[in-house]
């Protein structure tokens, strides 16, 4: 099979490693770089679905080429499912992971629900088309953080069935259980009836 040119609408290094990991070697991956694109992509939306299509269309209509974009975060529970699609801000401008995850904990201090998942919906535009695949992975909230892999809230997230959380984690294994991952298999188990 002749290998799928699509660009990455992420300018988030971790994202981008993690998803062509993932994606192996169906695509030859294409960052906003390497299209061209330098622009900070406003995401506007309020639902990780908005934000997913409003990057890819943004691609797509500006540069005319395939797009994976996805949008992704953190819904916990206890708090009305926040930080939600305000995940990477939560703590404000800008994006700063250890005082997301201090304001995270702030808010949870003295909660006996530490219910979260992790979701995330990837649109597709291929050829033309738009595609949305969504994935999500429960879990809980730890009270502190445990270990230095990963990003995000990665450190205080352990996934139902598992005693470590995703910073613990090797990158293969969360790479295989992840939310991304969730719906990145969607998304490969869809251009496999492309071939």
């Amino acid at each position: 099979m002749e290998k799928i040119e699509i660009c990455l609408a992420s300018n988030n290094a971790h994202k981008i490693v993690e998803l062509q990991q993932m994606l192996g070697d169906t695509f030859l991956i294409k960052t906003m770089k390497d299209i061209g694109c330098e622009d900070d992509i406003e995401e506007y939306g309020t639902t990780f679905e908005q934000n997913s299509r409003i990057k890819a269309d943004y691609i797509f209509d500006k540069f005319g080429v395939n797009v994976i974009s996805d949008d992704s975060g953190l819904e916990v529970e206890a708090i009305d499912n926040r930080p939600g699609v305000y995940s990477a801000r939560y703590a404000g401008e800008p994006t700063n992971h250890k005082a997301n995850i201090k304001k995270l904990l702030q808010e949870l201090d003295g909660t006996d629900n530490r219910k979260a998942k992790f979701r995330a919906v990837i649109t597709l535009i291929l050829n033309g088309e738009h595609h949305i695949f969504e994935g999500e992975i429960s879990g809980k909230i730890l009270t502190e953080q445990r270990g230095t892999d990963g990003f995000g809230y990665d450190p205080v997230f352990i996934p139902d069935g598992y005693e470590t959380t995703f910073a613990e984690m090797p990158a293969e294994l969360k790479n295989q259980i992840s939310h991304r991952a969730n719906a990145v298999n969607q998304l490969l188990a869809y251009l496999k009836t492309k071939k």
